[in-house]
């Protein structure tokens, strides 16, 4: 059977497998996962702790190696390129967000955003630059440096800094976590609106159902595995699907 249109995924993963350690005391973090993320889309990825999310988004962003199975950027599989090359593509085509801010202190706010493009040794596009700094809000603060900036001013730069490249995706691992509610809530509208407004794609691994109701959808991880999708997310409709995980013994 055929559809009239064919999703296009910037990034995800096919039987994925990933094993920590041999024998005994093997652990198989991930357990035969196919999942891809749509280009254009904003995804969480969600699970009990121990459920393989944190390796999931490793693997699928070329920061880990699957012990069997495929991970891929846009049509390009992983496995097929030396370290050289997987580093390239990294730079050139998938942006990071961390728990931690990550930012140079001696470089100021406008420095840190076009950090990735200095060390790529190619200046970009000033429209997209400026039309980033307005999104995030941060035209003000561009002469500052971070240890002038609040923690939800460090990570809006951090945002920007990961899509100041165009990349075919950004990763974001916990981007809330070391922020307050009302910064948080900050990072996650500008993701949003970077999804919406400037046609980028975004991966998050996120435990927190406020959080994952701002993507367009949500997939969750139990024991390495994908066991659910729900598409347009509340943050209700989350925290009751987490309960069921608690209540079927999930990990903790």
């Amino acid at each position: 059977m055929t559809t009239a249109t064919t999703t296009r995924h910037a990034a995800g993963v096919a039987d994925a497998v990933k094993v920590y350690g041999s024998g005994d005391t093997a652990v198989r973090a991930l357990d035969g996962v196919s999942v891809g993320f749509p280009a254009g889309r904003f995804t969480a990825i969600m699970g009990p702790s121990g459920s393989g999310k944190s390796t999931l988004m490793h693997c699928a962003a070329g920061l880990d190696t699957l012990t069997s199975g495929v991970a891929f950027i846009g049509d390009t599989p992983l496995s097929t390129l030396d370290d050289r090359r997987l580093t390239l593509l990294r730079r050139d085509r998938v942006g990071f967000v961390f728990q931690a801010f990550n930012l140079i202190p001696t470089l100021t706010v406008a420095e840190n955003i076009t950090l990735p493009l200095d060390l790529a040794g190619t200046k970009g596009s000033r429209e997209w630059i400026d039309a980033l700094v307005d999104v995030v809000g941060l035209r003000d603060r561009l002469h500052h440096r971070p240890a002038e900036l609040s923690g939800g001013q460090q990570q809006r730069v951090a945002v920007a800094r990961a899509f100041a490249g165009r990349p075919d995706v950004v990763f974001a691992d916990e981007p809330t976590g070391n922020l307050d509610s009302r910064s948080g809530e900050e990072v996650l509208n500008l993701l949003g609106r970077a999804v919406r407004r400037m046609d980028r794609t975004v991966v998050m691994v996120t435990h927190d159902p406020v959080a994952a109701a701002h993507a367009d959808e949500v997939v969750f991880l139990a024991d390495g595995r994908l066991v659910d999708r729900m598409e347009s997310p509340t943050a209700d409709k989350v925290l009751d699907r987490m309960k069921a995980f608690d209540a079927k013994g999930g990990r903790s």
